[in-house]
């Protein structure tokens, strides 16, 4: 049977040829603006005429009726598919969620989930002083299902609970978030325990710390960045001072740990770095012409002492962690130990669209220091712990940057750098807005197991004090020997003497 036939004088066919004349005329308008160039605009007018062409075939002639809300923004998202793994187009509750990663700040339940494929969702750990904690929620519990305080429109009618084997950990995160003060039941299962056990917990404001940090051992600091978000700056503000309260006689080494940081924000990065570089470059971000150049200085403010530093990295360290540790590398400040970092060169910009919509573009690429760009390798660390040495297990196996489709590559990233010197005067107060603030859900910050146990990242850090102590111990070493050679005065009256 052939195409039901149809009026071409409806009142919906109507208003969507206006939609798609609307469409053609005004991207035609901007692409004459835009090039300059008759030749290249008919070429795009020609795209734009036979892209609006498909569109109103679709909506009028599909099997089965289709949402023109939805077919647009599919639209959209192939779009932005075609450029590289970190453009893309975020709906409403993307962009949102987006914000309370930058933020570090949501309303829930303060749980950091995790979620093995067929199982139940798991809780890593209740975060300190949160409704979870006060509630009694314990690592290892597996949340068995969850019953929300709205019900989605989605769910069978009568459904009040849902199990969360087949539960995605984005979906089981949007469920236990809600306003502050309301109450949701989740199940729990736990060791030793026969049967689910319900708990009622009522939501509150849950502040996540970027920065943690505590004495390794008598003059010996362990910074922990989750990620780069608003606060991170101030948040390590705090933790040095206590570890300098901690340690009245001062610090003799420290070692920070960016294993499994995502990155974030590009200026956090930039300030966090900035407390252990005296002055120059501490990275430098270079757009599709060399006039975008935008060079982020220390600033000298703060300053720690010029203790010895170890910084620990692993493939899951991605963006602005690797930002940090190429400053720290290429300054020479700190030894960076574990394994090549995930290779993430590329700086993104977000910008709010209509309807509280958000697009994520790729809008430049970041170098070290040294001119290096870390696209697609990432950074070399310069003590290297391979899977097959004592701490196999211990650090990030999974996906890299290399791994992503469609990403840049590394020979690309490379040849758009002008090097140092290069051209392009723009200083940056590290305020820019560009971030890729991939870390995962802030109520589910670790996914898929790839969060390492703490057991086996003590073996990493304790590998990281030895490393510091013996570099104390040979700096005074050298000291000792250097104070016992005799001066150059000297040694000529004693050779005067036994003369």
């Amino acid at each position: 049977m052939g195409p039901k036939p149809h009026s071409p004088f409806s009142p919906r066919r109507i208003a969507w040829r206006s939609f798609v004349t609307g469409l053609v005329a005004a991207g035609v308008a901007l692409l004459l603006t835009g090039s300059g160039s008759i030749l290249r605009a008919s070429e795009r007018y020609d795209d734009l005429a036979l892209f609006a062409n498909v569109l109103d075939l679709v909506r009028n002639n599909y099997v089965a009726p289709v949402d023109e809300h939805d077919l647009m923004q599919s639209a959209v998202r192939g779009l932005l598919g075609e450029l590289d793994p970190h453009s893309g187009f975020m709906s409403k509750d993307a962009y949102d969620e987006m914000q309370v990663d930058t933020r570090g700040e949501f309303h829930g339940l303060g749980i950091e989930i995790s979620k093995q494929q067929g199982g139940f969702i798991e809780v890593v750990s209740p975060i300190d002083g949160t409704p979870a904690f006060r509630a009694g929620i314990k690592p290892r519990d597996q949340i068995v299902s969850i019953c929300p305080t709205e019900v989605p429109e989605s769910w069978s009618e009568g459904e009040e609970c849902r199990s969360t084997e087949e539960m995605t950990i984005f979906d089981a995160v949007q469920l236990m978030r809600g306003k502050t003060g309301t109450e949701i039941k989740i199940e729990i299962l736990r060791e030793g325990v026969e049967a689910p056990i319900p708990f009622t917990i009522r939501r509150d404001v849950v502040q996540l710390a970027s920065v943690e940090g505590n004495t390794l051992s008598p003059g010996y600091g362990y910074v922990r960045v989750r990620a780069f978000q608003e606060r991170t700056d101030k948040d390590l503000t705090e933790v040095l001072a206590k570890l300098r309260s901690e340690n009245p006689t001062g610090l003799q080494g420290m070692v920070i740990d960016l294993r499994d940081n995502p990155g974030g924000l590009l200026n956090q990065a930039v300030a966090l770095a900035d407390h252990w570089i005296a002055e120059g470059l501490i990275v430098y971000t270079q757009g599709r012409d060399e006039s975008l150049r935008q060079n982020y200085l220390a600033r000298a403010r703060g300053l720690e002492a010029p203790y010895p530093i170890v910084v620990l990295v692993n493939g899951g360290s991605a963006s602005a962690s690797e930002i940090v540790a190429g400053a720290l590398q290429d300054h020479r400040r700190a030894l960076v130990m574990g394994t090549p970092t995930f290779g993430k060169g590329s700086v993104q910009t977000v910008y709010p669209l209509e309807g509280g919509a958000g697009l994520r573009l790729t809008t430049a690429l970041y170098y070290t220091p040294a001119g290096r760009s870390i696209q697609e390798v990432g950074i070399v660390p310069d003590i290297e712990v391979h899977e097959g040495s004592p701490e196999r297990g211990v650090l990030y196996r999974g996906v890299r940057e290399r791994d992503l489709r469609r990403h840049i590559s590394h020979d690309a990233a490379s040849s758009s750098s002008s090097g140092v010197n290069g051209s392009g005067s723009g200083e940056g107060s590290g305020e820019d807005s560009g971030a890729e603030p991939e870390a995962a859900d802030p109520e589910a910050d670790v996914d898929d197991g790839a969060e390492v146990e703490k057991e086996g990242r003590d073996v990493l850090i304790a590998r990281a004090l030895e490393v510091l102590k013996s570099w104390t111990y040979f700096d005074r070493l050298s000291e000792r020997e250097a104070s016992a050679q005799p001066s150059e005065t000297e040694s000529h009256t004693l050779s005067e003497a036994e003369e």
